[in-house]
């Protein structure tokens, strides 16, 4: 295992605060280059971010990521396959887990708190399911359990369809209301905020596999919610009242499945609900992470 840094790199925590200012770092394992950015302070136990379909790096909105970062150790990165990261994107939950995993203790970690936003929740679950000595708090946002409902193809059809809207992400993660609208295109501004070394968008190599993970995840059917019930760790589950993507019925089977969860539902508010309301999210999660 090795982490390569530039002299970027070592700049002090003060020059390389936020994700839009924060060195973009690599780390090798099990014959993958992560790429990945840390922010905030450097002791305690950090928070992993795994990112949502077709997400890389620069997806993630400042509001949250550096809200988060004033008080934790923020750890944000591409698995394998997308942006920076080298490897071939899986097409299954359970291999985006492993190199999940290998990145995290590639990094020398030994325990994480897990903030999984979509797909992401999903490879959360897995991971906490798999390696529960790893994880210490899981956050699941905007996601499903094992053979929960989903919508991905028709509401990306839409969405990709829609002319009036200036980015996909406006009609995908927000709802038709004024205010919804307004959140979601300050949303988008935040997140092109990074000018310098972003990450690489993904492309059909990272999607198509993707896509087929998150909808196989969502049709394993789990009835008697084996795999929920598995996972004992303090979760916080958050979704958006309005998520067309992955409907709030899943956060309430989750809450109600998961032995020790908590359950957070914002109003008016579509798939990017932590972001419509990113001040609220941060101060939530905050609050939910503190031993």
């Amino acid at each position: 295992m090795r982490e390569d840094m530039t002299r970027a790199d070592l700049r002090t925590r003060k020059e390389d605060v936020t994700l839009q200012t924060a060195s973009t770092r690599y780390v090798d394992g099990d014959g993958i280059r992560f790429a990945y950015r840390r922010v905030g302070p450097e002791n305690g136990i950090p928070l992993v971010l795994l990112q949502h379909f077709s997400g890389n790096i620069d997806a993630w909105d400042p509001a949250v990521v550096n809200g988060l970062a004033n008080e934790r150790p923020v750890i944000v990165f591409d698995n394998a396959g997308v942006g920076r990261s080298t490897g071939q994107t899986p097409d299954n939950v359970e291999a985006m887990a492993r190199d999940a995993i290998t990145f995290i203790t590639s990094l020398g970690l030994t325990q994480v708190d897990l903030l999984g936003f979509s797909l992401g929740g999903c490879v959360a679950q897995q991971i906490a399911s798999v390696q529960s000595g790893l994880v210490r708090k899981l956050i699941l946002v905007g996601t499903a359990p094992r053979g929960g409902e989903q919508h991905l193809m028709a509401v990306l059809q839409a969405a990709f369809s829609d002319a009036g809207a200036p980015d996909p992400r406006l009609p995908l993660f927000f709802t038709s209301s004024v205010n919804s609208k307004s959140a979601g295109l300050a949303f988008l501004k935040r997140t092109k905020e990074r000018i310098e070394d972003r990450d690489i968008e993904s492309g059909p190599a990272v999607t198509g596999p993707q896509a087929r993970a998150l909808i196989s995840w969502c049709a394993a059917l789990d009835p008697e919610h084996i795999s929920l019930r598995s996972i004992s760790h303090p979760t916080l589950v958050v979704g958006g009242g309005a998520d067309a993507m992955l409907p709030a019925n899943n956060a309430y089977t989750m809450f109600k499945a998961m032995m020790n969860a908590q359950l957070v539902l914002y109003p008016d508010s579509g798939h990017g609900a932590i972001f419509q309301y990113p001040e609220i999210f941060v101060s939530n999660a905050l609050s939910f992470l503190k031993v």
